[in-house]
């Protein structure tokens, strides 16, 4: 299996697939759209970390900037019904801390910024990814008892502001990945708004 691939940065196309070369060998590694560009330049060396995921029909091979985000998708890959392409959505949506919170705070609003994601489809990953993710200690459903729901973190508040605010779930789920997992929700908030108004 492979783990990683340290090699020369080909090419990287628009639908989120790198081509990294190594040794003479180019692999074709598929990344989140978010992590792409972190990876490095064209024509660069760069590090991936690599899940090598096997199928009867294909070998895919999926790239990732560091360890923590190859964990997350593979404690993903463990939740029932969780293939690939949406863990990949899930991380493209959410941080390895941003979703460790909404996982804690039993945040269903936050998976639901997910493409293809709903309401019982996002109750069930939070149930199945507390015993697979580590969760913050000591925050929202981690000590809240079975269904009763955390107290909602900073980036809710921030994604409750903006909906009511008339922004659609593209434009808030965009502004809400590049935004830090903690902070206080006025500051976010302003933030989060001055991207929007200089995007637009």
């Amino acid at each position: 299996m492979i783990g990683s691939l340290r090699g020369r940065l080909l090419d990287r196309s628009l639908t989120g697939e790198l081509l990294v070369e190594v040794g003479g060998v180019g692999y074709r590694v598929v990344v989140a759209a978010a992590g792409a560009l972190a990876l490095g330049e064209v024509g660069s060396e760069v590090f991936v970390w690599v899940h090598h995921h096997v199928r009867d029909d294909a070998q895919v091979l999926y790239g990732f900037a560091t360890a923590e985000e190859r964990q997350c998708f593979e404690a993903l890959l463990g939740a029932h019904g969780v293939g690939p392409s949406l863990a990949m959505a899930i991380l493209s949506v959410h941080s390895p801390a941003a979703l460790r919170q909404a996982v804690a705070s039993d945040d269903v609003a936050a998976l639901c910024l997910v493409p293809g994601v709903g309401k019982k489809t996002a109750a069930r990953l939070l149930i199945e990814l507390k015993s697979r993710l580590e969760v913050p200690e000591g925050v929202g459903a981690v000590t809240a008892a079975p269904g009763a729901g955390g107290p909602p973190s900073a980036l809710a508040d921030v994604r409750d502001a903006l909906a009511g605010l008339g922004y659609g779930a593209d434009e808030v789920r965009a502004v809400l990945r590049d935004l830090p997992a903690d902070g206080d929700a006025g500051t976010l908030l302003r933030e989060a708004l001055q991207r929007l108004a200089m995007a637009s």
